[in-house]
């Protein structure tokens, strides 16, 4: 049989139909490679290439990046609610805990600090499946799979009828809730150029971290008024109204996947089985499936600056939780509060996060821009962390004024404020690894993060278990003047990154 292309006056519509569906133009560097994630195979790169499939034009409207603001902004929110939704879930139910223990007739200490940890040690591993798949099939089949796991959990959680089942379904509610915190970046990335990503990552990093502090607050009077299952029914009414939502308004933003279902149905309706998308990586489905799952990993463990940055967030994270989990004692023991009024002390952590949210995420772009015109237009993600090198001190001043308020017993808005000096410290950092992260590694930031989460959630889960020992040993002045201490020595790390990032970056490079 002859080709479609040796028939001309049955195809040339055919024809003109694939030419007008094939750009030729250039892939942008946001849409193809970063210099660290690997290039793409050059073979498949050909400007003059006919059947590669790529943009319309520059102004294409199916490219995420050319979307309308209000696109934009809708897909985000839903996304941001996830990233709230979930982390909340994480310490909502522990205040309900002595509930749990009695009802379950269970006295050990052990088992009750780990019906809480479990949930954040889900967020340890769930990034490591879903990042890798996000890069292979898209975020929004994996926002709503997983959404959709996590209500199934809850409910479980919900009508749990022991201890055992129902620590083994945090953790999966754990494990569910993580693609919000892990893809959230790199959706960004997907959707908004570079110099204009500082607002919507601070939305969206807002959730991770005010999430566990409005979680005690909820929980603490819910669970007072009508029990522990209460607050996991609350958390099943949220997510599935997120559920609904996402399944009707979510649209896919990874470039990668949204050219390759448009190669696949130029493919379908010409019958060129040649077509192939302009970011193709020339692997076959097996090879891409086990380099995407080996790939957070490798990032974690070759890449210096990945891990250097996963250490810095992994302390800031833990001693989030370090608050979080100490609190109670701390104002019902030294200033006498109720478990009720013991909640709303986390309000200081709060505003704290929100003052760090305003100033950075409105600080980044600018800063942002203001580097890259001084150094000619050109682009490094360096200039993402001067918010990072500024707020770090404050992580350190945090816990002295924190620490020895509480120990001296002065009036209990002292130590609050304290708290608020870390949230202000601490919200800056995360952001800031965050963009690096994404501007970095481009079209495998999902992986970047996920590696950077792995870590994290792990010291979320465990740091804070240090934290009783600690007082019990110390004191609550000494004690949190050794955490000041381990600060200050962290704090030249911004500083260095800000300096030799690109030197770092460049050394053990491992295509990904």
């Amino acid at each position: 049989m002859a080709s479609a292309r040796s028939i001309p006056s049955e195809t040339e519509s055919t024809e003109q139909l694939v030419q007008q569906n094939l750009a030729t133009t250039n892939v942008s560097h946001d849409n193809t490679s970063d210099l660290e994630a690997g290039p793409i195979n050059e073979k498949h790169q050909s400007k003059d290439d006919v059947n590669q499939v790529n943009w319309e034009n520059d102004d294409d409207s199916a490219n995420p990046l050319n979307w309308s603001p209000v696109h934009k902004w809708k897909n985000l929110g839903i996304i941001s609610a996830m990233s709230l939704a979930t982390p909340l879930a994480s310490t909502m139910f522990a205040p309900s805990v002595p509930q749990v223990m009695v009802e379950f007739h269970s006295s050990s200490a052990n088992l009750e600090t780990f019906v809480i940890s479990i949930f954040v040690l889900g967020f340890a591993f769930g990034p490591l499946l879903v990042a890798p798949v996000s890069e292979i099939y898209g975020r929004r089949p994996v926002y709503l799979i997983s959404i959709t796991l996590f209500l199934v959990f809850t409910i479980a959680c919900a009508v749990s009828n022991s201890l055992g089942m129902l620590i083994a379904f945090r953790f999966l509610c754990g494990c569910a809730g993580s693609p919000a915190i892990t893809l959230g970046g790199a959706t960004i990335g997907d959707s908004l150029p570079k110099d204009k990503r500082g607002a919507a990552m601070a939305i969206w990093g807002m959730g991770p971290m005010l999430g566990p502090i409005l979680g005690p607050i909820i929980g603490g009077y819910l669970s007072a008024a009508k029990g522990w299952r209460w607050i996991f029914w609350l958390q099943a009414i949220i997510s599935g109204v997120l559920t609904l939502l996402g399944s009707v308004f979510l649209k896919e933003t990874y470039a990668v996947v949204i050219l390759e279902k448009k190669a696949a149905t130029l493919r379908k309706t010409t019958g060129n089985q040649e077509l192939r998308s302009a970011l193709h990586d020339g692997l076959s489905a097996k090879q891409r499936m086990t380099q995407a799952i080996t790939r957070p990993l490798k990032m974690l463990f070759l890449s210096p600056i990945v891990m250097i940055l996963s250490l810095y967030v992994t302390f800031l994270f833990g001693m989030t939780y370090l608050f979080i989990t100490t609190f109670p004692r701390v104002f019902t023991v030294q200033y006498g509060f109720s478990t009720g009024s013991t909640g709303l002390t986390y309000l200081g952590l709060g505003i704290g996060i929100i003052f760090g949210m305003a100033i950075a995420g409105k600080g980044s772009d600018v800063l942002y821009k203001m580097m890259k015109d001084r150094h000619e237009g050109k682009e490094e993600p360096e200039y993402r962390l001067p918010p990072m090198v500024v707020s770090a001190p404050l992580v350190a001043v945090s816990f002295l004024w924190y620490g020895w308020s509480a120990q001296e017993k002065a009036h209990w808005i002292v130590p609050i404020l304290g708290t608020v000096c870390f949230g202000l410290g601490m919200f800056p950092g995360f952001m800031s690894v965050n963009m690096y992260l994404v501007h970095t590694y481009g079209r495998y930031s999902a992986s970047a993060i996920a590696a950077s989460k792995v870590l994290q959630s792990i010291g979320g889960a465990v740091l804070p278990l240090a934290g009783e020992p600690l007082y019990d040993r110390l004191g609550l002045g000494w004690g949190n003047s050794v955490i000041a201490f381990i600060a200050l020595a962290f704090f030249p790390v911004p500083w260095l990154l800000f300096k030799y990032g690109a030197t770092l970056r460049n050394m053990g490079r491992v295509k990904f």
